[in-house]
């Protein structure tokens, strides 16, 4: 992860699977593209956000695969919106995530796609959004729901088919548009899922946190997409629904902002940087997409990687022997960021740019980190 991407085009595509508010007028770059006989419908989010946060560099074949990363053209999140009540509402046929799935299978399509904002619309047309949906639900008989996730004025649903091999992520805002909307084939790694690390691992954090990505599928992990970074963890942390108070350009108005960061393991720090300012929240550093960062060799062929630490805050050096539960910095919102979060992962090699994602062995095993959940770091 000390090589992270510069966002493509094919990385452009999944933003939607994103997360929270942002001033309206703000859209995000998405398209359709053409993939298994239908097409992956890709919205955008106007008056809704993404916490983008970072990503690693892939190698040119693993870049022609779907990016699991986000970028944004957003606003600070959480910023107030300005949204009008949606067609649907106005005509009574409103459609809730407790209607969704069945609206979409059985319904009108068109009074979904009336209740999509203008900024998700500007991206397909209603045409193009029934024939996609039409030739994706070819063969489906059911839906599980995933993910339902409340944060920062915006409502993630998410539902697998029956086999699990497509997923179906919907956001909605609390004026009840559909802010985003993705529909996607599924795959899964069972045999690196299984796979645990040789080394035990401790929450590198203290207190109560909320996992934001997390998970086996690229429904609850956008990471998973990628072998470089399919068990990495984003985590923010929260009070109530939300991960700030007050204004949301402010870095310091972020719960995670400054939280003290730990080495999760006993190693030997291999590579840091130090030096790469904070962003204003909403504005990300592509340029520098790790931010500052902290790598330590465990041993056995494993490496963590602890990234978006604060500018400055840095508390070890390379070639520092260090004990698990050690102090190495600050949690901050330097790099390829939109608010402060941790990215926390563990690879089997140095070069993060080329080396494999490993499951991580938690010494804490009855913690699901999975997103939406909320789990507890080390004693504060």
């Amino acid at each position: 992860m000390n090589r992270f991407n510069k966002k493509s085009d094919q990385q452009d595509k999944t933003l939607m699977q994103g997360k929270y508010t942002m001033k309206s007028g703000h859209a995000v770059h998405e398209k359709l593209r053409s993939r298994r006989g239908w097409q992956l419908l890709v919205a955008a989010i106007g008056s809704c956000v993404i916490l983008s946060a970072c990503g690693i560099s892939e190698s040119s074949s693993q870049a022609e695969q779907p990016s699991a990363e986000q970028t944004t053209a957003a606003a600070p999140a959480g910023a107030d919106t300005n949204q009008e009540e949606t067609t649907a509402a106005k005509e009574g046929a409103m459609i809730t995530p407790d209607n969704f799935i069945d609206t979409l299978m059985h319904g009108s399509k068109e009074d979904i796609y009336n209740q999509m904002s203008p900024e998700l619309k500007d991206t397909v047309t209603l045409e193009q959004f029934k024939a996609s949906v039409d030739s994706f639900l070819e063969g489906v008989n059911s839906w599980d729901p995933v993910v339902e996730v409340n944060l920062n004025n915006l409502s993630e649903h998410s539902w697998k088919d029956e086999t699990g091999t497509k997923g179906i992520q919907a956001y909605f805002t609390e004026e009840h548009q559909i802010a985003g909307l993705l529909i996607q084939p599924l795959e899964t790694h069972e045999e690196t899922d299984k796979k645990l690390t040789k080394t035990e691992f401790q929450f590198p954090v203290k207190g109560e946190w909320f996992v934001f990505w997390g998970g086996n599928d690229v429904m609850s992990n956008y990471h998973y997409a990628h072998e470089t970074q399919r068990y990495a963890l984003d985590i923010v942390r929260t009070q109530g629904d939300s991960s700030y108070q007050g204004e949301a350009t402010a870095n310091e108005n972020y719960y995670a902002f400054g939280e003290p960061l730990y080495a999760a393991a006993d190693g030997t720090v291999v590579e840091i940087k130090n030096d790469i300012p904070d962003n204003t929240p909403g504005v990300m550093n592509a340029e520098e997409p790790a931010g500052n960062f902290v790598v330590i060799d465990h041993g056995s062929g494993e490496y963590s990687i602890t990234a978006h630490i604060k500018e400055g805050s840095v508390a070890v050096k390379k070639g520092d022997k260090v004990k698990q539960g050690e102090l190495i910095g600050e949690l901050g919102n330097s790099g390829n960021s939109s608010e402060a979060h941790l990215h926390f992962q563990v690879s089997d090699g140095l070069d993060l740019f080329t080396s494999r994602s490993l499951q991580i062995r938690w010494a804490d095993q009855s913690q699901v980190l999975t997103r939406g959940n909320v789990f507890q770091g080390l004693p504060e």
